[in-house]
This record gives C-alpha cells, sequence and structure tokens, in this order.
C-alpha cells in the first residue's frame, strides 16, 4: 500500500512552481541520527525518522554519500552511512531543511 501524499500546494493556493510542498514535507518531519558499531567494530552513522517514499530517501542518501565522501545504503526506512559522521551529518540535514532532533 502506497503513503498517502500530503499535498499542501492545494491547501496554500499558493502556485506549484514555488515549492511549497517539498519545504512543508521537510519541516513536518523530525529526523534522529545515531552512531551504531557494526562488524569489527566499524562506526556507522544511522538516520531514521523519514516520512517519505523510497525514492526520495535514495537522492537524500545519494547526496549524503556525495557530500561526506562515503558509502551507504538505505535499510528498513533509515539512511546508514559508513563512519562516523553524526555532526556533519546533521549540519548538512538542516542545510538542505530538515530538522534533526
Amino acid at each position: 500500500m502506497e503513503k498517502e501524499h500530503k499535498d499542501f500546494t492545494s491547501i496554500s493556493g499558493l502556485p506549484d512552481e514555488l515549492g511549497i510542498d517539498a519545504d512543508l514535507s521537510k519541516v513536518g518531519q523530525t529526523l534522529t541520527i545515531r552512531k551504531d558499531t557494526r562488524r569489527y567494530g566499524k562506526p556507522m552513522t544511522i538516520v531514521s525518522g523519514f516520512e517519505m517514499d523510497r525514492a526520495d530517501m535514495k537522492e537524500l542518501a545519494s547526496e549524503l554519500k556525495r557530500r561526506l565522501a562515503c558509502g551507504g545504503t538505505i535499510l528498513d526506512d533509515e539512511i546508514e552511512l559508513q563512519g562516523n559522521h553524526v555532526e556533519r551529518a546533521r549540519d548538512i540535514l538542516e542545510e538542505l531543511g530538515y530538522r534533526v532532533a
């Protein structure tokens, strides 16, 4: 079953070109970032709390991996990044308009 998409433009009456849907959907969710330790003591940065579809998560994961120069993946609605990037990931996500707890 597909997640219900919120259409903020129809509520606000503003034109689609302004991109208000994307901005409001970012502000409406609170992400959490934590560090985890995996096999052989390797650190992983886990970003969770997303309320978006898989394609948008994939695009965001690609942006984070590019800007942090690391590998990563999406598992169980979380973005996993190789290495300890908690502070830098927080800064990037806030710069992109997300609220991070």
